[in-house]
């Protein structure tokens, strides 16, 4: 799971989900789950709004359309972050949208619980560091949950589920195979495969893998988090100012 920039909804966007979500005020309590969910589906909505909110969503995920979640590639659903079961009005918010790969939206489906201070125990990676929350560990590829939240999470979107672990361990070796390659083509000069190696760490799934090896590389206790084969290789390239620069630019 990794932080995601949300950018800003076009007013046209804006002024649509506005209309949808004042239909919904206008019906009765009982009402206003069945009626939000007839909306979200309907054709025209699904053509002039639901579409463009997608669309918006894949430029935000990290890598190739990554799930927000998990993290895996190609992702396509529109995931309701409160589920619309809870909070019908919630259906249309912009704020309330995430891009979730197909197993995550439907393992988390309507899973949903506050702390008693009102606070989601699920991770909102548009408005929290979900590395606050949860330990990727570079060696299994697999998470630990930091706090309740991160445990909550963890489980929830079963963020260990099946593949995941190994998928996340050959994301991390493709780090270590093209930043070994940066550093190579840095020392001869050869700026076209610096640039490949790093579009190809920066593009391929599990950016959260890359991120957070590019954090624990910084901290003082690094050669825990680089306890793999050819890992402390690894931590001194991603230790080199220009391609830590371009890594996260």
């Amino acid at each position: 799971m990794i932080q995601v920039q949300r950018i800003g909804l076009p007013q046209q966007l804006t002024e649509l989900a506005a209309e949808q979500t004042e239909a919904i005020t206008r019906v009765t309590l009982d009402e206003r789950y069945k009626l939000a969910r007839e909306l979200w589906s309907h054709s025209t909505n699904r053509r002039k709004l639901v579409t463009p909110l997608r669309q918006l969503l894949r430029q935000m995920a990290h890598g190739n359309r990554c799930c927000m979640y998990c993290c895996s590639d190609l992702s396509t659903d529109v995931d309701h972050f409160e589920p619309v079961v809870e909070n019908p009005l919630r259906t249309f918010d912009w704020l309330n949208h995430l891009l979730a790969c197909t197993e995550c939206n439907s393992k988390k489906n309507d899973k949903w619980e506050l702390f008693e201070d009102g606070e989601p125990k699920l991770i909102d990676p548009t408005r929290e560091d979900p590395f606050e929350h949860l330990y990727l560990s570079l060696t299994t590829g697999r998470y630990e949950g930091l706090t309740e939240k991160g445990k909550f999470t963890r489980e929830t979107c079963g963020l260990d589920r099946d593949d995941l672990p190994e998928a996340r361990c050959m994301a991390r070796d493709i780090v270590t195979i093209c930043a070994s390659d940066w550093l190579h083509s840095w020392r001869h000069g050869n700026e076209r495969r610096m640039t490949i190696a790093v579009r190809t760490i920066r593009e391929q799934p599990f950016a959260d893998v890359s991120q957070f090896m590019l954090r624990q590389a910084m901290l003082p206790q690094a050669h825990r988090a680089f306890d793999f084969e050819c890992g402390m290789e690894t931590l001194e390239y991603l230790r080199h100012p220009q391609l830590r620069s371009a890594l996260l630019a």
